[in-house]
């Protein structure tokens, strides 16, 4: 079954704001996460919460796509993190149903397939931004829960082969390097 992300979400833009130097809210901004869209470790709260409604405090489960320039990704907000806004360039998805898991749509959003076609329909010159019918009209092929899971365990699995590859390749590298140079002495 597919359903378009309005028919399953609320599709609603970040907040604009300043930071300031100290805050009880952080202000999450595309600069808080690394490559792959996972969240930097070290955060701090740089809005004061008077400044932010309670519809812009992320909830678990929220996803943050982002939207605007060449950085695009789904991320996942969880509660274990300090209270947050997210900055105009994500749009926060909150799925109205149960049946779907945050980390599936999350998954399917950075999908190399989906990233090409949203990145096909970007609008702008200087920053392209995924507008936000764009991303209300996308569909979402929608497998059991069970297949959810089961779809998200096969790609945990070939994120973690993908790292064991690098992580021998480098060794492999480091005892070359190694050899070549003991032939020296």
């Amino acid at each position: 079954m597919r359903h378009k992300i309005k028919d399953i979400a609320k599709l609603q833009t970040g907040l604009f704001a300043k930071p300031e130097q100290a805050g009880n809210v952080t202000y999450l901004q595309v600069k808080h996460f690394d490559e792959n869209g996972h969240l930097q470790e070290a955060l701090h709260p740089d809005l004061k919460a008077n400044k932010v409604t309670e519809k812009h405090l992320l909830k678990q489960g929220d996803i943050l796509f982002a939207a605007k320039g060449a950085k695009n990704f789904a991320a996942i907000y969880e509660s274990h993190n300090p209270p947050a806004v997210a900055s105009t360039s994500f749009f926060v998805i909150r799925l109205y149903q149960n049946g779907i898991l945050p980390a599936y749509l999350a998954w399917y959003l950075n999908h190399p397939t989906t990233m090409t076609f949203l990145k096909e329909q970007a609008i702008g010159s200087s920053i392209v931004s995924i507008s936000k019918t764009v991303l209300d009209e996308l569909e979402i092929p929608v497998p059991s829960v069970e297949q959810q899971q089961a779809i998200l365990h096969i790609a945990s699995l070939q994120q973690r082969e993908s790292w064991l590859y690098r992580k021998i390749e480098a060794l492999r590298e480091q005892l070359i390097q190694q050899q070549i140079f003991n032939t020296l002495k």
